[in-house]
């Protein structure tokens, strides 16, 4: 029995429930496909207040992925310090970070290629 394909936009919406699952902030979807030597299709990137939210909302999308769509990220950075962390889901990458260190780093300014949606939470 072989896994069923996952489509990269269910990924996407199933990381955005376990992002809004522990009230991740400033969410935002890059899409990189137009852009040249990419090292994925998207970026997910939202923010967290603490480190200890900031690791919440990590553990959020992993379970939630985990739970509904049977992946898991194959790569995982920055959880000793819990300031940014990197989850590579190969065509999706989520970017979580605390508020000061995602301005320091201004993804968004830095992909200003990109085509960015804010993703609005209730």
């Amino acid at each position: 029995m072989t896994k069923k394909q996952v489509s990269t936009d269910d990924l996407i919406a199933v990381i955005l429930k376990g992002i809004d699952e522990v009230k991740g902030e400033d969410i935002q979807l890059l899409d990189l496909r137009e852009i040249e030597n990419t090292v994925c299709d998207y970026f997910v990137i939202c923010s967290g207040n603490s480190n200890t939210q900031v690791n919440a909302i990590s553990g959020s999308i992993q379970k939630t992925v985990s739970k509904e769509i049977k992946d898991k990220p194959w790569h995982i950075e920055g959880q000793t310090n819990s300031e940014w962390i990197l989850m590579d889901y190969v065509h999706v990458v989520v970017h979580v970070f605390q508020k000061h260190v995602r301005e320091f780093y201004d993804l968004e300014s830095l992909w200003g290629d990109a085509k960015i949606t804010e993703i609005k939470t209730v």
